[in-house]
């Protein structure tokens, strides 16, 4: 029976990449029901919004969907595509496994990461107060009525920090259970409990509790800006690390760097109802159409999801033709090549046929 999954083609290099992963992920022999959506700058200027409600829809019905990148502006216009798809369908849990391969330039050898970032609290929730609006004047006054000493300077923007018990619970029951279920041998908390007594406090406090109901895994936890140190100094201490969101944002991407580049990302979205693959990276959209772009990471992403629909051969197979395709070197992107400017760098496509053609050998 075949699968059926929202395919979510993105825009400026997404639909190449979103049609080299289909490829792929057929040629593994899995069937697929594919709903194939579009959103992102390309439909706005369609529709006046990047994200219609028939892309929720199909996502709430289908229970997965594999999105190819989407553009965000920096500083004006929408807000983030990706964030409003998290918020929308509370797919609370971002994994981000973050692995070496043979092959791939990076400083660092022998990586196996996993970031588990919570979604949908943190910073990142949105509550924001704008400069110069009598919304920000009135909490301002508020804030400097409950704490005098406070140092709120203006003019300025203020945005609020939500953390609760329950979003902060569910994020770390789901790293040990995460853990426990791919036979992981220890969850680190990351937080920064010294500063922000209030809001990562209780992230940690939760965590602490947490973290006893599964005396099978060792837990232990990390202040934010000593955990960067610590992963650049002796990253094999580590296996899963469980974050609020905006540090969990800021390390998956550090640790992609150690692993050679947001290339070779992969990423998934994960709630009670629902879960949504993406790479890390973004859409270059200055490479649009050029068949040029790394489609690794989509690749990944879609082999996240083959385990996530409990396709755990296929999901083998194909992480091995991805590392064996790269390990060669010869059908590889630009960016996987010792040198950028090599003339034998193969498309997006050329290297989506390599894969292919590695799994059905």
């Amino acid at each position: 029976m075949a699968h059926r999954v929202t395919l979510i083609r993105g825009d400026g290099t997404g639909p190449e990449l979103a049609e080299a992963t289909r490829r792929v992920l057929e040629a593994t022999g899995v069937a697929f029901d594919w709903d194939i959506q579009d959103a992102g700058v390309d439909v706005m200027e369609q529709l006046g919004t990047p994200l219609p409600d028939s892309v929720l829809e199909s996502i709430r019905s289908t229970k997965v969907a594999l999105k190819a990148p989407i553009t965000t502006p920096v500083g004006t216009g929408f807000r983030s595509v990706n964030v409003a798809i998290r918020k929308e369908l509370d797919l609370y849990a971002c994994v981000r496994p973050c692995r070496s391969y043979p092959g791939v330039r990076s400083r660092f050898e022998d990586i196996d990461l996993v970031v588990v970032r919570e979604n949908t609290e943190d910073l990142y929730a949105g509550i924001e107060f704008e400069r110069g609006t009598d919304e920000v004047a009135e909490l301002r006054n508020w804030l400097l009525q409950k704490r005098p000493n406070a140092m709120i300077k203006e003019p300025g923007g203020i945005s609020i920090k939500p953390m609760s018990v329950p979003g902060s619970e569910r994020i770390v029951r789901f790293a040990f259970e995460y853990a426990r279920a791919n036979k992981r041998k220890k969850v680190t908390a990351v937080h920064k409990a010294n500063i922000m007594k209030f809001s990562d406090g209780l992230f940690l406090e939760v965590a602490r509790e947490v973290a006893k109901d599964y005396p099978d895994i060792e837990f232990d936890d990390r202040i934010v800006d000593n955990m960067c140190m610590q992963l650049v100094q002796k990253p094999e201490l580590y296996d899963v690390m469980v974050l609020p969101n905006l540090y969990g944002d800021i390390l998956s991407d550090l640790c992609a760097g150690m692993v050679g580049g947001l290339g070779v990302a992969p990423g998934g979205n994960i709630g009670e109802h629902g879960a949504v693959f993406e790479a890390t990276h973004g859409s270059a959209p200055k490479y649009k159409n050029l068949n040029k772009v790394n489609p690794t990471a989509l690749i990944l992403s879609g082999e996240l999801m083959l385990r996530h629909l409990g396709e755990i051969e296929a999901a083998d197979r194909l992480n091995a033709a991805v590392a064996t395709v790269i390990a060669e070197g010869k059908d590889v992107t630009y960016d996987l090549k010792d040198d950028r400017n090599d003339p034998s760098a193969v498309g997006t496509a050329e290297m989506a046929d390599a894969i292919i053609a590695k799994l059905q050998a």
